[in-house]
């Protein structure tokens, strides 16, 4: 019996690649987020406004499918490229809220970052308007991201100060948390730091972050919070930084939040 033949395979042209379909793809407004040049939302608008070219075409559709180092994307006309990876550390103070721009007009604490020369940086995580204490900000969206992702269970501790006095029954309570609109808010710990007559100041730590966590969390237990101030984000303290001031992360501090955050 002669052998079979061997079913012959289509050549490839001379300095012919991969397919192109093969390669991975992102839509253009995640492509432009992720390169650190603004947030998902505002790279979305970009190109729906015009200003975003793809492959020497304005592109309209911030899902159009982008070949990272094969396609051309430009920004106003501007070749994107990705941006150099800033961390900040700020104090926030209280009645400023975390967004860039307040449609109320409401103060925002993007001007304490004016004239600093930054690139656009995000906030990673939020603290409300009558919240101050450590607020971290990045234009680095996968490290942020990992930070605020729910299974990072990422410890964050704050100091509350209360109007009352708590005993160690409702200090146990308030850990073990309570039902609020079908949401169950609890804490990691609770401690008693100090107290006066009438006022005291908890140690809360969370390792979840729901809206309004602590002041949903007290309100439940009648209890009314006088401040809340954010110590703490994993190993990282607040420290000395005073009040609307900022700094630089340093690169261990980087590293060390990133592995936490994935831990």
């Amino acid at each position: 019996m002669s052998p079979r033949p061997q079913r012959s395979r289509p050549l490839r042209p001379s300095g012919a690649t991969r397919g192109t379909s093969t390669l991975p793809r992102h839509g253009l407004a995640r492509v432009i987020s992720k390169s650190g040049h603004c947030s998902r939302s505002q790279a979305e608008k970009l190109v729906r406004e015009g200003r975003v070219g793809l492959n020497g075409r304005i592109e309209r559709d911030p899902e159009a499918p982008v070949v990272a180092g094969r396609d051309r994307v430009t920004v106003d006309g501007q070749v994107l490229q990705a941006l150099q990876r800033v961390y900040i550390a700020m104090n926030k103070p209280r009645g400023m809220v975390t967004t860039a721009a307040d449609e109320r007009g409401r103060d925002t604490v993007y001007r304490l970052l004016d004239g600093a020369g930054l690139p656009w940086l995000g906030p990673v995580g939020r603290l409300d308007m009558a919240s101050e204490g450590l607020l971290l900000f990045s234009n680095d969206s996968v490290w942020a991201a990992g930070l605020t992702a729910p299974e990072s269970h990422l410890a964050k501790t704050y100091h509350v100060q209360i109007d009352c006095i708590p005993d160690a029954g409702l200090l146990a309570a308030l850990a073990e948390g309570v039902d609020d609109g079908g949401e169950w808010l609890s804490a990691r710990s609770v401690e008693l730091l100090r107290h006066g007559e009438k006022h005291a100041w908890l140690s809360i730590v969370l390792d979840e972050g729901r809206n309004r966590h602590i002041r949903r969390l007290l309100a439940a237990h009648d209890i009314q919070v006088r401040r809340l101030l954010r110590v703490a984000i994993g190993d990282l303290a607040l420290g000395e930084l005073g009040k609307g001031q900022w700094r630089h992360l340093r690169p261990e501090e980087v590293a060390a939040l990133n592995a936490a955050g994935h831990g």
